[in-house]
Parts: structure tokens; sequence; C-alpha cells
């Protein structure tokens, strides 16, 4: 522990390595925990129904094994290192070539690069462990809502706690801070929400992004929710736009808000405090 703390360099290497293995599991848990939730679902309604349930199957994280989607290969070991192995297999399926997604060595990356610069940033101690879980469950958040336009209670809910229990100990921000931040968070969307629905009656965004943002607030403290929001606003607006000029996206369908309000949450992470002491000075 003492070698990780005064080798900054070391810590952010083996922090990498772990991000790369974590970035993998990330993927696994991206891919089936919006399967698992429709299956309990199912299962809830056929119960109110008075149905018989879908017939039971283990289907979780870890049952069954990774597989090919198309020809039901099961993935081994050497086929399972993040990143090298997708390299080494072209991205294609050694069974029946079928194309890998470029979006899991992606992933595995991004969550391994993330990683380090929190290490790096921070340096070992409790600081860089919190940041790390809370980046890691918004890099999945982010993805589960731009496949699904859901921000699952399973995750945002427990974010908002363990947000609020290291600031119970000051570790981010003061428990005052955390407290105002998360119910900030939480009824500044409701109240654009609502507000968007009374004048256009339609709803603008889902009750998972409420969430979301106050689980930030609850991580970073409410002095950086003007940063998150604007951030998050601003590029969602950019790509919004750009999705309906370049390639003529559906005004009817939603574009996920999620992954913008998990981006601008990073950033504030980072460079939030600058970010304010500069915009505040310029006035």
């Amino acid at each position: 522990m003492i070698a990780l703390a005064n080798e900054p360099a070391l810590f952010t290497g083996l922090v990498f390595l772990l991000g790369l293995a974590v970035g993998s599991f990330l993927n696994v848990v991206v891919h089936r925990l919006p399967r698992m939730l429709e299956t309990e679902w199912q299962e809830q309604c056929a119960e109110l129904r008075g149905e018989p349930g879908p017939a039971a199957s283990r289907y979780n994280l870890s049952t069954p094994r990774s597989a090919c989607p198309s020809c039901g290969h099961r993935i081994t070991a050497l086929e399972n290192i993040p990143v090298l192995s997708w390299l080494g297999l072209r991205g294609r399926c050694s069974a029946c070539g079928s194309r890998i997604s470029a979006r899991y060595p992606l992933v595995e990356l991004l969550t391994a690069t993330l990683s380090a610069l929190i290490a790096w940033k921070f340096g070992f101690g409790m600081l860089t462990a919190g940041a790390i879980l809370f980046v890691w469950t918004l890099i999945v958040l982010a993805f589960i809502d731009f496949d699904t336009t859901l921000l699952p209670d399973d995750l945002t809910l427990p974010l908002l706690w363990l947000g609020l229990l290291f600031n119970l100990f000051g570790v981010y921000t003061s428990l005052e801070s955390a407290v105002i931040g998360a119910m900030a968070g939480y009824l500044t969307l409701w109240s654009i929400y609502w507000l968007f629905k009374l004048v256009t009656g339609k709803e603008g965004m889902g009750y998972g992004d409420f969430k979301l943002l106050a689980a930030i607030g609850a991580w970073l403290g409410w002095e950086m929710l003007p940063v998150t929001i604007l951030l998050s606003a601003a590029v969602g607006a950019a790509v919004g736009i750009a999705m309906v000029v370049f390639i003529k996206h559906d005004r009817q369908v939603p574009i996920p808000f999620g992954p913008y309000l998990a981006g601008g949450g990073v950033v504030a992470l980072f460079y939030g405090a600058p970010i304010t002491r500069a915009y505040l000075g310029s006035f």
C-alpha cells in the first residue's frame, strides 16, 4: 500500500489494467441488465394478472457464459482478454466470422483511461476509490440509456446513496452540500419536465434523468450542478441538431439525455471547480 501511495506512475498503471478488466464486465452489465429487468417486469405483470409467469431460466450477470449471438459459440478465456482479443480476432467471431461490435473494446478503453486519469489526479486513497466507482456507474448508465432510453433505478438510486455516504465524511464536498445537491438535482429537471409538458403537452425527458442528476449532486455537491447541466445541455443540443440535420433523425424519436448528463458529471468531477471559478470570475 505504501509503495502504491509513493509511486503514482505504478499506481496509475495498475488502475489502468484494472479498468480494462472492469470495462469488460461493464459491457456485460450494459447488455444484460436491461434484459434482466424486462424479465422481472414481465413476471410482476403476470403475477398481478394472476397468470403464470414466463418459464424460469437462469439469466443474470454471470449465467449463462457469454456467447456469439449469431452462432452461439461460447466465448473462451483467450477470446475474452480486454481489447487484445478483439484485435487478435480482427473484430469477428472465431467460429462463424460474424462481426463483433467495436463498442466492446471502446468501452474497455474508456473505462481504463478514465480510471487511470482519476488515479493520476487524486492519487492513492478514498478520493480515487469513490471517483472510480462513480465514473464506472456513469459509464454503464450512459450506454444503457443510449441503447434503451432507460436509466434503471437499480443503478441510479444506489449511486445517489453511495454519494451521500462518501460525503458523510466530506470526501468530495460537505454533507450539507451533497444533500442540497441531491434535492436540487432532482427538482431542477423535475421542474423543467413539468414546465415543458405544460407548454407543449409532451414529455421532454424521463424520471431517470432526474435521479441521475440527483446522484451527481449527491457526489459533487450543489455547486457543480450548473456546470453539469450547462455542459450536458449544450452538448446534447448540438448532437441533437446534428442528428436531425445530417442523418435526418426523426424528431418524434426521443434522444436519450442520460449520456450527456453522465458526460457532464465526469467533466465536473475533473474540472468543475476551475470552470466554476472561471465563469464567476468573468463577472
